[in-house]
């Protein structure tokens, strides 16, 4: 049985295909098995990867008869898995040299149900983001190992499963697999986070993430970002059926729900404008529905006042201040002149927003 078993989900990306497996195989680290799993794709990768099975036996090779999306791509590839751990790599991300030997170690001396690791987003005219995990570790001294409830800021990172290496039995044990349709990491890495008794961090870049403009769900104008509702409904009755987790964590993760759904909303190029007030309702459903009995921490700032007015149902000042909102930034920008160029413009993080230490109020 291998250490790590590295599913690779792969549909129409033919130009990123090769760069993903190289980054993978030709690492020296060798305790491994790559899980390829074909969703059907009907361009180039199903010869790419038949190319790499012919000499490459670490490589299997996973086929669907037609396309069921990323989330039952993974499921499929962890069901062929057979590793200790499980690590899930969209195919047109990379690792980066060394990523393996050093995620090795940390497991093998850690043991951890879950172990989160630093990531970083590249864009395609040479920008860099790197997302660390320093500001989950603690103070100096701090246990390797933790449960969520010991550190609530590891909810502040953001919720991709691709910087997630599991124990495979424990996943498989706990039931949890990925849902279908968009936002489809949600309702994975946040029961994970909630049920795994070991979770340890490596502060270092092992992942990748390309930012690819072109067929990313950040920037399509799309009904499909409804499918957001039902993922965020998995995991809160996954809290349901769980009492031992701390009403603190329901609560920031009441929050970090809410977070998103204002994220999602707020975008220009996500939800189309017919269908705003709709959202917006669903949004206001599940604040009614998941509110916690014994309240939340409502952030300050204008944050807070969007929850206000979500928890209202004030849909037509909502917009009104988004609007306002957009009309003073135009302004903004326009009155101050742009210092450097383009590639040192700041870019906003989706989890710049600490989680904070938990408290509770009305």
């Amino acid at each position: 049985m291998a250490l790590l078993s590295v599913v690779i989900p792969v549909y129409r990306v033919e130009e990123y295909l090769t760069r993903c497996l190289d980054s993978v195989l030709r690492q020296p680290f060798t305790d491994l098995e790559v899980v390829a799993v074909d969703d059907a794709s009907d361009d180039g990768c199903a010869d790419i990867l038949a190319r790499y099975a012919a000499t490459e036996p670490r490589l299997r090779v996973v086929t669907l008869n037609h396309n069921q999306g990323l989330g039952a791509a993974r499921n499929a590839g962890l069901a062929s898995a057979t590793g200790t751990y499980v690590w899930f790599v969209d195919s047109d991300d990379w690792l980066p040299d060394g990523t393996l030997t050093a995620v090795a170690d940390r497991l093998n001396r850690t043991r951890p149900d879950l172990l989160v690791t630093g990531f970083s987003r590249v864009w395609r005219d040479g920008r860099v983001r790197t997302e660390s995990v320093n500001r989950v570790a603690g103070p100096p001294g701090s246990p390797s190992v933790f449960a969520l409830r010991d550190r609530p800021a590891l909810l502040s990172v953001l919720h991709i499963a691709c910087n997630k290496i599991v124990r495979r039995r424990f996943l498989t044990d706990l039931g949890l697999t990925f849902g279908d349709g968009w936002y489809e990491d949600v309702s994975f890495s946040f029961p994970l986070m909630l049920a795994a008794g070991r979770i340890s961090l490596l502060d270092r870049t092992c992942y990748v993430y390309r930012q690819r403009q072109a067929g990313g769900i950040t920037h399509t104008l799309s009904g499909r970002h409804f499918e957001l509702f039902p993922h965020w409904d998995r995991v809160f009755a996954f809290m349901a059926a769980r009492p031992e987790i701390p009403e603190a964590l329901r609560g920031l993760i009441f929050e970090r729900m809410i977070w998103h759904f204002l994220q999602v909303l707020g975008h220009p190029q996500r939800v189309p404008t017919a269908r705003r007030r709709e959202f917006f309702t669903a949004m206001v459903e599940r604040f009614r529905r998941y509110r916690p009995v014994t309240g939340y921490q409502v952030p300050p700032g204008a944050a807070g006042i969007k929850h206000r007015l979500v928890a209202g149902g004030a849909y037509r000042l909502f917009e009104a201040l988004r609007r306002a909102n957009r009309v003073g930034g135009v302004l903004a920008r326009r009155r101050t002149p742009v210092r450097g160029g383009a590639g040192l413009h700041p870019v906003r993080r989706d989890s710049d927003r600490p989680v904070r230490s938990p408290f509770r109020t009305r």
